[in-house]
């Protein structure tokens, strides 16, 4: 059977969307999947997005005091599965404040957060052991497996595996992460040439599909274009560039942000503070059950008093909890005006170029979790990635042009203060171009437009690797009681390396320890653009590089070296998939051995990262 169409998938924090378009089409069309899910006890409708929540109902959970839902057989039943015990989508998204300890939220963070085992059945994070937990693989993977089964049932002669998919991933997602989202992906039955695109171009490829030919009416030469992204768990911010080739423009994505853990979600909860003050001032004092509920309430009053036709005022309401309540709700009234105040003085506050986010208050203990901002100003950690753009000594150049994406800017008052700190960054105003109608599916069609784009041909934007990777390398000396080896910084990919290609890395002969445990440490750097492959650093802050997971392996021994360790040359390459490789190649033998990022606990402990062929 033939590939038929192009999928495009966007594996969202909040949302997960599929878009596609028949490969045949001479002009392209891209639709939106509709997606059967559970929405309440025995009901099961179609939606145009999967909410990212997993709800883990167990065998049986009726001694549980969070759900007041019937929990009888067959309840989460889907069209294509009978007889579940977990449903992902809206009625999980719902259950996310009625049994919170059951309900899966924000596994894309997880997915990146490289201080837990990702392997491991860490969620519902906190959650009782009466719970069986899952991963935040297993639970990217349910997402990914339901998508599946619902474009299998609506396209049964077109099975997912045999087409074109194109998934999303975050500009800053490191290599691990990109690694766990392809094996999640792999394992929800996704095709193995699945080709995963950053999410920011693919809000600009769903500009583009809007636009047509008209786009350079909008761009010219030396323009440059800030993406900002604010979805429902993460900001990302991505340059573009407008260049000339050969007579006519093409787009370079220039730089890319950190991956910043604040969101429509935080605007969320800073309006439940607002309500549970309100709710104080009446007598009503929420328990940690009632916050909870009134957290994912105020995402519905947010949504509401911030369109373009919002109402003045907006009821929120929670189940009451008292003696005096039970049956009953409590209620209070939000106002639109003081909304906007808090969200867009909160996290869009004036600020200017010069500014940087507050740093974060040490403590001596702190819970471990997800790393959230500490600092939700998202102006000032606009401000600072601009900065980081700019070599020292130089002005900072504001972008010219601006596009918004995420659901967070379906408001018009966030737009409008985000253009006016942009204003306040340069002489000339951002010009913000015109946006799909729907931003809240853009990533997916802009996704399927670039799968299509690369079947027939048309504008593409050149990007490459988004940062620039260094292996740690020890230096030769004399030892020091208590002193770690100087280490050395070599460049082995540089910034912008395109997806498919190789690298020789020039240096001297390194020494590749085989046949016994050793750790391989790596960096990134998402400033130094100009580091190509050999070059060295002595030194270095913080904010140059970045230390990403060390690689723990026992490499397998060259039998023909009697030496603890290989004399290696270094090969890097970024397969067509964006996954990164570093192959370590003998001076003295047919030796050669590829470095893997892995994160498996067990892998750590055994063979690991380390592959020889």
């Amino acid at each position: 059977m033939s590939t038929q169409y192009v999928l495009g998938i966007d594996l969202g924090t909040t949302n997960c969307v599929l878009a596609y378009a028949a490969l045949e089409d001479e002009h392209p069309q891209v639709s939106l999947l509709a997606i059967p899910q559970v929405v309440d006890n025995h009901t099961c409708e179609s939606r145009s997005s999967l909410p990212s929540f997993s709800f883990l109902a167990g065998a049986s959970h009726s001694g549980d005091q969070q759900s007041s839902h019937n929990q009888a057989e067959g309840h989460l039943d889907l069209p294509w599965a009978k007889g579940r015990h977990f449903a992902v989508g809206e009625f999980a998204r719902w259950q996310s404040a009625e049994a919170p300890q059951r309900t899966v939220s924000a596994a894309k963070s997880w997915l990146c957060h490289d201080r837990v085992d990702r392997y491991a059945p860490i969620l519902p994070w906190n959650a009782p052991d009466t719970v069986d937990k899952i991963s935040p693989l297993v639970a990217s993977q349910r997402y990914l497996e339901h998508l599946a089964a619902a474009w299998e049932d609506a396209f049964p002669e077109a099975p997912i595996a045999e087409q074109r998919v194109v998934l999303t991933v975050p500009a800053s997602f490191d290599p691990v992460a990109r690694q766990l989202t392809h094996e999640a992906a792999l394992a929800a039955g996704l095709p193995n040439d699945l080709v995963l695109l950053e999410e920011p171009q693919s809000a600009v490829y769903a500009w583009l599909l809007a636009e047509g030919d008209r786009w350079r009416d909008s761009l010219g030469i030396g323009d440059q274009l800030l993406v900002c992204d604010i979805g429902g768990g993460t900001t990302d911010f991505t340059l573009v560039g407008v260049k000339e080739q050969a007579g006519d423009l093409i787009l370079q994505r220039l730089a890319v942000g950190n991956h910043l853990l604040v969101g429509g979600d935080n605007m969320d909860l800073a309006l439940a503070h607002m309500a549970a003050e309100k709710f104080q001032e009446q007598g009503t004092r929420l328990d940690p059950w009632q916050s909870v509920a009134l957290w994912h309430s105020c995402r519905a009053a947010k949504e509401s008093l911030l369109s373009d036709d919002g109402p003045a005022s907006h009821t929120v309401s929670v189940l009451g909890r008292g003696s005096k309540l039970i049956g009953g709700t409590v209620s209070v009234e939000l106002k639109r005006e003081a909304v906007e105040d808090v969200l867009v003085d909160g996290f869009l506050p004036r600020a200017q170029l010069g500014d940087r986010p507050a740093r974060k208050r040490a403590s001596g203990f702190q819970e471990i979790g997800l790393p959230f901002e500490s600092d939700p100003a998202i102006t000032r950690h606009l401000a600072a990635f601009l900065a980081a753009q700019t070599d020292e000594g130089e002005a900072i150049r504001p972008p010219s042009h601006v596009l918004f994406n995420g659901g967070v800017f379906k408001a018009a008052s966030l737009r409008d203060r985000l253009l006016e700190v942009l204003a306040s960054f340069g002489n000339e105003a951002a010009r913000p171009l015109h946006n799909v109608d729907d931003m809240d599916h853009a990533v997916a069609q802009g996704a399927a437009y670039y799968g299509w784009t690369k079947h027939h041909g048309g504008v593409r934007i050149r990007g490459g690797v988004a940062r620039s990777y260094y292996v740690g390398v020890e230096t030769a000396g004399l030892a020091i009681p208590g002193a770690p080896r100087p280490l050395r910084a070599l460049c082995v990919v540089p910034f912008g390396m395109e997806e498919g290609t190789t690298a020789e890395v020039p240096s001297d002969e390194i020494g590749l320890v085989h046949g016994q445990p050793a750790e391989f440490r790596f960096f990134a750097s998402a400033t130094r653009h100009e580091d190509q492959p050999g070059d060295t650093l002595e030194q270095w802050d913080e904010q140059e590089l970045t230390e990403t997971v060390p690689l723990r392996a026992t490499l397998p021994e060259d039998e023909s070296v009697e030496e603890p360790y290989v004399p290696v040359r270094f090969e890097s390459a970024i397969t067509e998939l964006g996954m990164f490789e570093l192959w370590c190649v003998s001076t003295q033998s047919d030796g050669r051995w590829k470095l893997e990022f892995t994160v498996r606990e067990e892998a750590k402990d055994e063979q690991g990262a380390g592959n020889a062929t």
